[in-house]
């Protein structure tokens, strides 16, 4: 139940930032295809926190700071990319 709890709670907090960005951003998809290394690196992130969550160990300490850190490093580039969205939306691109 726990592992259930949790998964559900990570969804959401990916999700909420992409429903966030949609609505600031009119392209964010093809912001992330003008930025495939940001858009690959969000990807690896959230994956790495999956693991984390997952595992049952705690890395020496470190797991929820990282996990914590990781999550706000996905923000920070969806907001990155929200930003060239709008940006180009405003200069027509």
């Amino acid at each position: 139940m726990k592992r259930f709890i949790t998964s559900v709670a990570a969804a959401v907090l990916v999700l909420v930032p992409t429903v966030a960005l949609q609505a600031r951003a009119e392209n964010p998809r093809e912001e992330a295809r003008e930025h495939p290394r940001i858009a690959r690196a969000i990807h690896e992130i959230e994956d790495a926190v999956a693991y984390m969550e997952a595992a049952p160990h705690d890395f020496g300490g470190h797991k929820a700071a990282a996990i914590q850190a990781s999550r706000e490093a996905v923000r920070q580039l969806r907001e990155a990319l929200a930003f060239r969205a709008m940006q180009d939306n405003k200069h027509g691109r």
